[in-house]
């Protein structure tokens, strides 16, 4: 349930002796974000952006992220966008160190020539590309290539197109793998890949399936989150690093940050038609699991919001308000074992820099108040 915002409130703070400490007047050093919390961010996709722009929005949110210290940028990949590969380069050009994260979809390209797809980056930029595994969540995008693996098959059919894939990267020689649904033959990827540019992978989907197959391929399992309060924390044992896709408007205090968020993501009756037809065609599981939960545009105590997803205005949940209130939500994921963020597309690089600091006053929390 959604409760009404006061509006000169912000998060409820945490009354242990350190953060006392540091509320009652104490000059704290600003938090440096641990190496195992991974800040990614999400190009633009080429339909939104009008042609003649859209080389240079890529470079300017590529330059923002790096910039704004984040790990990597998420490139997109479906039917009705540019090639993510080819995208990716012009990230690479514009920046030295950001990590496109290229969605990788088995449908489009062969494995072996995914990796040399990797591989031939590598060669000409002396740069790391990352891999985001991706199964499809459109069937109509899948069927008009003429492909109707069912759900769950999609995952089979990532975990090998995935293990090919590495192989071709890792081996030092020609290899060979004979799957269910992947034969190959004494193949080898030429140019050779650096041991240290390998590609970290990421499997999207929130899914039993996904996770799965996250765990499996050793990657990290990406998913659209539910509030923190409704991720199961994690196990001991657990087997897979674990990531959330999230969008964030955070400023000093809940109401400038409501007023941001309202004027970026206004009732769009259009946007809500079309996302219920993306609905209707969609075997996501974070679809099914959010068909009942229903946002508005109006403030709230709870900063997890799905206004700007219902209006089909991006796919991912945002949160909003102070950079207390959001940090503690950050905390409450930090807390469930996530560690990989990728935020949603910037609109500017102040946006990045009201981020981190949600997410430095969220490290501080959980280092202050570890449950």
């Amino acid at each position: 349930m959604r409760g009404s915002l006061d509006r000169s409130s912000g998060a409820r703070r945490c009354h242990c002796p350190a953060q006392e400490r540091k509320d009652s007047g104490h000059v704290s050093v600003a938090v440096s974000l641990p190496d195992d919390i991974r800040l990614i961010t999400t190009c633009p996709q080429s339909k939104d952006v009008p042609r003649g722009e859209y080389r240079e929005r890529v470079e300017a949110i590529s330059r923002w992220s790096e910039n704004a210290g984040c790990d990597g940028m998420l490139v997109y990949t479906d039917n009705s966008i540019a090639d993510p590969w080819l995208v990716a380069q012009v990230a690479l050009r514009a920046t030295k160190s950001l990590a496109p994260l290229v969605a990788v979809q088995p449908l489009y390209m062969h494995p072996v020539w995914a990796a040399k797809m990797i591989a031939t980056l590598a060669t000409l930029h002396a740069r790391r590309v990352d891999v985001n595994m991706v199964a499809g969540g459109f069937r109509n995008d899948l069927l008009a290539l003429g492909d109707n693996l069912e759900h769950d098959r999609r995952y089979d059919r990532l975990v090998e197109y995935a293990q090919v894939m590495r192989l071709a990267l890792e081996a030092p020689g020609t290899f060979s793998f004979s799957g269910e649904l992947y034969e190959v033959t004494n193949a080898r990827v030429r140019p050779s890949m650096p041991a240290e540019l390998l590609p970290r992978f990421f499997v999207s989907g929130s899914s039993a399936a996904g996770l799965a197959a996250a765990r499996t391929l050793g990657a990290t399992g990406v998913k659209y989150p539910q509030p923190a309060r409704d991720e199961a924390a994690p196990a001991g044992n657990q087997e897979v690093d674990l990531g959330i896709r999230v969008g964030i408007v955070t400023r000093d205090s809940d109401r400038e940050a409501w007023e941001i968020a309202q004027r970026r993501f206004p009732a769009d009756r259009r946007g809500q038609v079309a996302h219920q037809l993306a609905m209707s065609v969609s075997d996501s599981e974070w679809h099914r699991q959010l068909a009942e939960r229903e946002d508005d545009e109006e403030p709230s105590l709870d900063p997890y919001w799905l206004w700007p997803f219902q209006n089909y205005r991006t796919f991912c949940p945002y949160l909003v308000g102070s950079y207390e209130r959001v940090g503690a939500e950050i905390a409450a994921y930090l807390q469930r074992g996530f560690r990989a963020f990728i935020l949603d597309i910037p609109t500017a690089p102040e946006e990045l820099a009201h981020s981190r600091v949600a997410f430095e006053r969220a490290f501080e929390a959980v280092v202050s108040c570890p449950r």
